[in-house]
């Protein structure tokens, strides 16, 4: 087997092909539907793991809120700036990336915990409960499973996937400081042939206070 790819080579290879294939997923949709609903105007809002910028920064910055996209893909970072012009997006790992405590309404991690240690999505959530305002919303998207640097194939690269089980993860969310307000299923077939259906898992948790 060829060595597995990082996730920043993974998306680089992948571009503009994954709003084709992955960019409507319903679970994601609705997590930007319920923060639409929640946020107050002009929220500051950091998207983790933002991709080409679609639906999730897109969403958000043409609602008025001020959105900042963090990705570790140059080619994902150049996409979203282009499509996504009225939000701001930065080239960075979040895991070496630090931002001053209470500085946002909300965070979105939408997939970016796939392709973590455990440990490091650990300490991910603890800097997020940091960064959240009191009362400051979490939303995050996985494919839940029970999977530890196990080999998986992504639009025919193969990467190394962790994740937790559904319970799991939420304790994780928990432990970091974050009180979970509600989580959600749904199973997902993407455009690709071949490509066998998964679930993703919405789970919501604010900072108290």
């Amino acid at each position: 087997m060829d060595r597995p790819v990082t996730a920043a080579e993974l998306f680089d290879a992948i571009g503009s092909a994954y709003d084709d294939v992955f960019g409507r997923a319903p679970v994601v949709d609705k997590a930007v539907r319920q923060l639409l609903d929640t946020l107050p105007p002009s929220s500051r809002v950091l998207d983790i793991g933002s991709g080409t910028g679609r639906p999730v920064a897109e969403g958000l910055s043409s609602a008025g809120h001020r959105v900042t996209g963090l990705d570790v893909s140059p080619v994902m970072i150049d996409l979203a700036r282009e499509q996504v012009p009225a939000a701001t997006f930065v080239h960075a790992d979040v895991r070496e990336w630090s931002s001053r405590p209470e500085s946002w309404e909300a965070v979105c991690a939408f997939f970016p915990f796939l392709q973590m240690p455990r440990a490091d999505t650990e300490k991910v959530l603890a800097d997020i409960a940091r960064w959240l305002v009191p009362g400051g919303h979490f939303a995050l998207v996985t494919v839940p499973r029970d999977a530890e640097d196990v080999p998986a194939e992504f639009f025919g690269h193969t990467f190394l996937e962790t994740s937790f089980s559904p319970d799991d993860l939420v304790r994780r969310v928990e432990a970091a400081g974050l009180e979970v307000t509600g989580s959600h299923s749904e199973v997902f077939t993407a455009d690709e042939p071949g490509t066998p259906p998964e679930e993703h898992l919405l789970i919501t948790a604010r900072r108290p206070g």
